[in-house]
């Protein structure tokens, strides 16, 4: 004998389903973790003296930099063999420096200029450009730019004797990477002091 349907089995039933399928359609809300950096290993401070042939100064850079002489810029030959960069391999970072003797086609006031154009270039997406005076007793003196913002290159100087008749040696530091300040802000104090020992050893040697 076959027995009735229970219509209210079936309405459970129904409603069993019903919630089940509710619930599992559901979508769990990700939230999404803040963005990280890779951790960075500092070497140890450590300097060492740069005494090049090509170059008529010395100073003193991170043993953990190695110093690349300029052959080639922009498929011309620099326009003195005194260009190199100190290129630091763990942080992909470079100080490009470039050396001019003072003479009638390339005076002090044209070198000057130009440095401070070279600068002002970056005021597209600067949001400041500081302009610290630098002076040693020992026949060093020149100017120091802090660059504030996503520029390429937040730290440049250029040094000439006291006299202003000799060299001009312009400087600037660059990451191979992104200009973002926040996550370059570490790497970027930390090779402002190398550069800050470089200008405070700099010597003319002729």
């Amino acid at each position: 004998m076959r027995r009735p349907k229970n219509p209210n089995r079936r309405i459970l039933l129904w409603g069993v389903l019903v919630v089940t399928l509710t619930f599992g359609c559901e979508q769990t809300t990700i939230t999404p973790k803040p963005r990280g950096y890779p951790r960075i290993i500092y070497p140890e401070k450590s300097y060492q003296p740069f005494r090049e042939s090509y170059c008529d100064f010395t100073f003193e850079y991170p043993t953990y930099a190695v110093i690349e002489q300029d052959t080639n810029f922009f498929d011309e030959k620099p326009a003195h063999p005194c260009w190199f960069d100190i290129y630091v391999p763990a942080f992909e970072a470079r100080i490009h420096c470039s050396y001019l003797p003072i003479q009638p086609g390339s005076p002090i006031d044209k070198l000057k200029r130009d440095a401070f154009k070279i600068t002002d270039w970056h005021n597209k997406k600067a949001t400041y450009i500081e302009e610290i005076p630098f002076r040693k007793t020992n026949d060093v003196k020149g100017v120091l730019f802090k660059v504030e913002g996503p520029v390429a290159s937040p730290y440049q100087f250029f040094l000439t004797d006291s006299l202003e008749r000799r060299h001009f040696l312009r400087g600037a530091l660059y990451f191979r990477t992104q200009a973002r300040p926040d996550s370059l802000a570490p790497l970027y104090e930390f090779l402002k002091k190398d550069i800050d020992r470089l200008l405070e050893t700099f010597q003319w040697t002729d």
